[in-house]
């Protein structure tokens, strides 16, 4: 399913229909929808089609590259009437493009993790600020517990996605900061884990700097990849 049909628009869509379709689904699959449609990978899926399409240079090099998808294709049916021999090396050459697409890393791996990233730093201080309100309180000490779960959870699926596909040596540095910044949320949340224990307002700084420090290496990584988008 390509980035079109995930927002449900035309290949010819004006922005503003890119706009108003990315609104809608978003409101209708957000995890705090109060309907049955709620899905974060959905969600996910939305943000990194939204990022590529609502941005003409980045729609541009998209649509040359579903062009080329598309020639491969028909490269491909005209070539099963060759030898088995041509067959196998035509299926070889395509796997080697596929493995090593760097467009492809991007949209699949970069694009979803960074997402992900943001997801769990951005809402932080808010969650603090309502704990402050009085951090005994055992409602809004489940309320900061749900979020540390769903941060938790975040985190898992980035690093799967991370791990899921192995980069272009093009992209080392940027995959490097994803993964240092992916343990430094994984180190920050066991340290909020520790707080909602025991009320030691230490570990609450500590891991609130670590989830800063997380969200400082994600945008060097991001400054990285503005350089070849």
């Amino acid at each position: 399913m390509n980035y079109y049909e995930i927002l449900e628009i035309k290949h010819n869509a004006s922005a503003q229909e890119i706009k108003q379709a990315y609104r809608r689904l978003a409101k209708k699959f957000h995890p705090d929808s109060q309907n049955n449609n709620a899905d974060h990978e959905k969600i996910v899926s939305l943000n990194a089609a939204y990022e590529i399409l609502s941005d003409p240079e980045n729609r541009h090099i998209y649509d040359q590259t579903l062009k080329q998808n598309r020639a491969d294709s028909v490269k491909y049916r005209h070539g099963k009437s060759n030898s088995a021999s041509e067959f196998y090396r035509y299926n070889r050459q395509q796997q080697k493009d596929t493995e090593f697409s760097q467009f492809q890393w991007l949209q699949e791996v970069y694009f979803p993790v960074k997402n992900l990233i943001n997801s769990i730093v951005s809402p932080l201080e808010m969650e603090i600020e309502e704990l402050s309100a009085d951090i005994f309180d055992d409602e809004l000490m489940s309320f900061f517990m749900e979020y540390l779960e769903n941060c938790q959870q975040a985190c898992n699926q980035a690093q799967n996605i991370l791990t899921s596909q192995k980069n272009p040596s093009l992209y080392a540095g940027i995959a490097a900061n994803l993964y240092y910044g992916l343990n430094h949320l994984n180190d920050g949340l066991e340290e909020l884990n520790r707080f909602t224990q025991t009320y030691d307002e230490s570990y609450l700084h500590t891991g609130r700097e670590l989830f800063y420090l997380a969200e400082e290496i994600n945008q060097v990584a991001e400054e990285m990849a503005e350089k070849f988008i």
